[in-house]
């Protein structure tokens, strides 16, 4: 019987990607006369990612997908990972948590690669039995539990198809500020931080050395917020392959690349940035503004690869994010409700910016909106306008030979916002169904 998993290894074989099944990957960074790349298995690739997760409605970041029954991850695994195919997508960007066996499931059956994330710390660390939340870097305890779990996270990983890269951490400089999880304004640093920066970036090298002698497939990456302490990074962490940095600075990365290029001279793989959906001065969705943000992102970073004569060090990115997260606001409350609570101010955020008022609204990320959950845990997606905007943008191969900047500007703006917006009104007049009739 021709089952839908077997159709789409059909179209992953005929549409160019051939996954070697059965073996691990060889992921290297290679830096050419006309800039750096990421080769797989000695085939260069452009990564398309995507911040992906599963968090049904009424749950929080304490429900776990992969402790789930096998049977109940591989369907959820076939719905999206189907879905992230259908726009392009070539990575998922995954906290650690999930087997082995899943990632390479998602590759060998959709093409996928997986970006593994530790967060070192990010969020608080268990020191012999006794939960620290806030991580101190200098502390020879904390080094010894976070060494030892990135030497065991490359241990299990190593040989795992479809692996991609280890990614440490996850904005833990913005950590050194927050005391706790949700997103607030972005921090400035001042000289009283510096030793707690350094401790930080130093842990990191040894984290990334103790991994390097483990495992020689895989680069290495640190997942940094936006450029902060840069000059640090450089004199305490030469040993990462790849710079990772969320960034979120509105339809343009500004100077980024060529920062990044000046000071560290490592190619660069943003980890995080994207828009959201919602209008926090009209209070209302607003899909038009999402997709706009994203394809500015979108075009800087293919413009910024290899070959096109700007920076030359774009590896790629991970868009920010598939699904909306309901529980990111408040974390542990209104978890059925998606609250339209804006967390933090963002001037680059033009659309829906006025001085003195939040605009950022962290339940309002994703590129396709959540319809109900039911008794099971399932829910349906509902792409948004950014989704068919997205698949779109990712037909287009920055490492062909014909690619310049002229024609890759040329190509961005012949895509229609509008006309991505009309193709999801379809997708959101069904999600108002779904809702009313569950109502």
């Amino acid at each position: 019987m021709l089952t839908i998993r077997n159709i789409l290894k059909f179209i992953i074989v005929f549409s160019g990607i051939s996954p070697l099944f059965g073996q691990a990957n060889l992921v290297e960074v290679v830096r050419e006369d006309n800039g750096v790349k990421i080769l797989i298995d000695s085939d260069p690739i452009m990564i398309n990612g995507m911040n992906w997760d599963y968090f049904p409605v009424g749950t929080n970041y304490s429900y776990a997908l992969w402790e789930q029954p096998d049977e109940f991850i591989e369907s959820v695994l076939d719905y999206e990972m189907g879905l992230l195919q259908n726009m392009g997508v070539n990575a998922i960007r995954v906290y650690t948590g999930i087997q082995p066996k899943w990632i390479q499931y998602i590759y060998e059956n959709y093409g996928i690669f997986t970006m593994l994330n530790h967060s070192y710390g990010r969020y608080g660390l268990e020191i012999e039995g006794q939960w620290i939340p806030k991580t101190d870097y200098g502390d020879p305890k904390t080094k010894d539990v976070l060494l030892a779990e990135v030497s065991q996270m490359a241990n299990t990983y190593k040989d795992t198809p479809g692996l991609l890269l280890f990614l440490l951490g996850n904005e833990n400089n913005y950590g050194l500020f927050w005391e706790g999880a949700e997103t607030e304004d972005i921090p400035v640093d001042t000289p009283s931080t510096e030793t707690a920066a350094r401790d930080l970036y130093k842990l990191f090298n040894e984290g990334i050395l103790a991994m390097k002698e483990i495992d020689t497939r895989h680069p290495i990456a640190i997942c940094n917020g936006d450029l902060q302490f840069l000059n640090i990074i450089k004199e305490e962490c030469p040993d990462m392959d790849i710079f990772g940095a969320n960034i979120y600075r509105g339809v343009s990365f500004g100077d980024t690349y060529e920062r990044v290029k000046e000071v560290l001279d490592k190619p660069v793989l943003l980890t995080e940035f994207g828009a959201d959906a919602y209008d926090a001065i009209e209070k209302e969705e607003d899909q038009q503004s999402q997709a706009y943000y994203m394809l500015g992102n979108w075009k800087e970073i293919y413009q910024q690869a290899a070959g096109l004569g700007k920076a030359e060090n774009s590896l790629g990115g991970f868009t920010f994010q598939f699904s909306d997260g309901w529980w990111k606001y408040g974390q542990t409350t209104n978890l059925s409700v998606q609250d339209n609570n804006a967390s933090w101010a963002n001037g680059g955020y033009e659309s829906d910016y006025k001085e003195g008022l939040n605009n950022m609204n962290e339940e309002w990320f994703g590129i396709c909106a959540k319809g109900p959950t039911d008794e099971n845990k399932r829910y349906e997606l509902y792409p948004r306008a950014a989704y068919y905007a997205l698949k779109k943008a990712h037909e287009y191969d920055p490492y062909k030979k014909s690619a310049t900047v002229e024609n890759l500007e040329d190509y961005f703006d012949g895509i229609s916002i509008m006309g991505a917006v009309l193709r999801a009104r379809s997708d959101s007049n069904a999600l108002e169904l779904r809702i009313n009739k569950e109502n």
